[in-house]
Formats: structure tokens, sequence, C-alpha cells
């Protein structure tokens, strides 16, 4: 069974957007000018860079390490509509929660309108060595926390106050198990979490 990882980035005090699901206050953390964290995700999580970081960083050639699969929600997917970028992660198979787009803007993007618990356990089920990133928003993954197995969690030293929280969900007790921390010089902090099952 592969697992779904909900690798996502959030402020110190949870929120992964401002109350508009903006998160560009978060991008200054991810630069050439901070090499030891863009070193680790450019060796641990290579896939998470968008096509477009790959390539102003000129790091199309990097190979899939965890993941071979994305989903995201419809919010999180306008992000890089409106960028006019169709296909955000073209390197890996893309899909997109969402009942408002009728039709895929992109061959490599597949939409999923119906049954999304369904669909990502018939993707869990699959035969590959590789796992499917969670890549957001906050009500795609309240929808999907029970069928999340893992959380690596980026904490960018800002707090928000107020804002989209990681997840948009019901209350309910999940619990996880810490498995690794790792600081970084420009202040970042990554946890990865596992389910506890």
């Amino acid at each position: 069974m592969r697992k779904l990882t909900y690798f996502v980035a959030c402020s110190i005090d949870g929120f992964i957007g401002d109350p508009s699901g903006d998160a560009s206050s978060m991008y200054q953390f991810v630069n050439e000018e901070f090499l030891e964290f863009l070193e680790f995700l450019k060796t641990e999580y290579p896939e998470t860079i968008s096509a477009e970081g790959r390539k102003m960083l000129g790091l199309e050639d990097l190979d899939s390490r965890e993941f071979d699969t994305v989903i995201q929600g419809r919010g999180s997917y306008q992000l890089a509509l409106d960028a006019n970028i169709a296909s955000p992660y073209g390197h890996l198979r893309e899909y997109v929660a969402t009942r408002s787009l009728e039709e895929s803007p992109d061959a490599n993007v597949t939409l999923i309108a119906d049954d999304l618990v369904g669909a990502i356990r018939e993707l869990k089920a699959e035969d590959s060595e590789l796992g499917i990133w969670l890549c957001g928003g906050s009500q795609l993954a309240g929808q999907l926390i029970d069928e999340v197995d893992e959380l690596v969690i980026k904490t960018y030293p800002q707090v928000y106050g107020s804002g989209m929280p990681m997840f948009g969900s019901h209350f309910a007790v999940t619990d996880f198990t810490l498995e690794s921390v790792r600081s970084f010089d420009n202040g970042v902090l990554v946890r990865k979490y596992v389910r506890k099952r």
C-alpha cells in the first residue's frame, strides 16, 4: 500500500496561508540565498519543486525520490492557472480535486469530481515504490485526514495570527508519532510525523 504524505508549508501558528489562502510571504525562505534548505529540498524531496522552479534553478533532471503522484485542491491549483501554468508539477502524475472545472486544461492533469476518498484509495493501492503527495489545500486535507499516512511539515519562522489552517475539517483528534525534526539556518523547521494506526 502506497503512502499519502501531506507535505506542507505553514506558519509557526499552523496556518498554510493568510485568510485568503495566500502564502507568498513564505516564498522568501526557499531561494538560492538559503543553500542548506534548498539542498535539503533538492536531495530529499526534489519532486516537490514545481516545474517552473526546477527550470529557474536548472534542476529539470532531478529524479523523483518520494512521490510519483500529486493531488491538490482547486484553490491550490488555481494559483498555477493564474500564472498561466496548466501543469505545475508536470514531472509527476497530477490530480486536482474539483467540482468547478469540467475539463482538464492539461493532458497531464486528471480531475477528480466525485468519490475523492475512493479515488485516493485506488491510487494508494497501485503497485509503486513511490508515494502520493498531498500538496494542499486546507479543505482537501480536511477531507482526506483519514487517508493521510505521514505529515512532513515545513514550519516557516512567521506568525500569521489567523488564516487557512492545515486541516479545514471538523474537530477530531488524530494521533501521529514524531519521527524526525530538522532545523535550517534560514529558521525553517521540518518535522516528519507518521500516523498511529
